[in-house]
């Protein structure tokens, strides 16, 4: 069974990848939508890669029994431990395949809380400025993301008297404060960054719950600075709602 390794850990990787891929929306836990093409056909390239290598072996099993045979004549066969015929490689091989099977039966959820609070306050570089005209009509479907920049950098003000709406997952901080948060990426979790805003006037649920909030911006501190940071919103009503699909923005 051992010289069969190799073709099934690329079964199962390609398997795995197949299936947060091609057969569910899984993959956005992890990297952006548009990366999907790549995922699937990566995962198509290691099933038949698995697959051509199990043919193959399975060919030279049934031509080695007259090999093996001869070997164990000479004394040369894997019995009396001094045989050459080193082609298995170390058993140790096999615990590749742990990881592979764990994205096939249990994928990891998407970052949430613990991901959130490891992140410092910290900001993408971005000077005080006019941002573009909002569109019209209330309540306003934001991202936390658009809703931190146009709070901390927009001279304009284009948040002041109109009601907004958020969704996001729950984190609190140290202070008793709760936020709506977000995980912002570039291309994939692992270079995700935090961006949240402070919910006041509302209840606090529990951590890592989604909700929608719809409120009104509060204005905090001087544009630009440290203290306009996390913006805050007065919320006029909090819902709970399912985790999205995509549970990330893009930054």
């Amino acid at each position: 069974m051992r010289r069969y390794g190799g073709a099934v850990l690329l079964l199962l990787t390609g398997g795995a990848v197949l299936r947060i891929s091609l057969f569910s929306e899984l993959y956005l836990r992890y990297v952006q939508e548009g990366l999907r093409p790549y995922l699937v056909v990566s995962g198509v390239v290691l099933v038949l890669l698995g697959v051509v290598a199990a043919v193959a072996r399975g060919r030279g099993e049934t031509e080695d029994p007259e090999d093996d045979e001869h070997d164990e004549r000479d004394g040369h066969g894997d019995g009396d431990g001094h045989g050459h015929r080193h082609g298995h490689g170390p058993r140790v091989a096999w615990l590749l395949t742990l990881p592979a099977l764990a994205l096939l039966l249990f994928p990891p959820p998407a970052l949430g809380s613990y991901s959130a609070d490891r992140e410092a306050a910290q900001r993408a570089a971005q000077g005080v400025g006019t941002f573009p005209a909002l569109p019209a009509g209330n309540p306003l479907e934001l991202t936390v993301g658009e809703f931190g920049s146009r709070a901390i950098f927009d001279s304009g003000r284009s948040l002041k008297g109109r009601t907004v709406r958020l969704t996001g997952f729950v984190t609190h901080g140290d202070d008793g404060a709760w936020y709506v948060t977000r995980l912002l990426v570039s291309c994939c979790a692992a270079d995700a960054t935090t961006g949240k805003v402070e919910i006041r006037d509302a209840d606090a649920p529990v951590t890592d719950t989604w909700v929608t909030v719809t409120g009104t911006w509060v204005p905090k501190g001087k544009l630009g600075s440290d203290a306009a940071w996390p913006p805050v919103l007065d919320a006029g009503s909090v819902r709970t709602v399912a985790e999205p699909s995509n549970p990330y923005e893009k930054r």
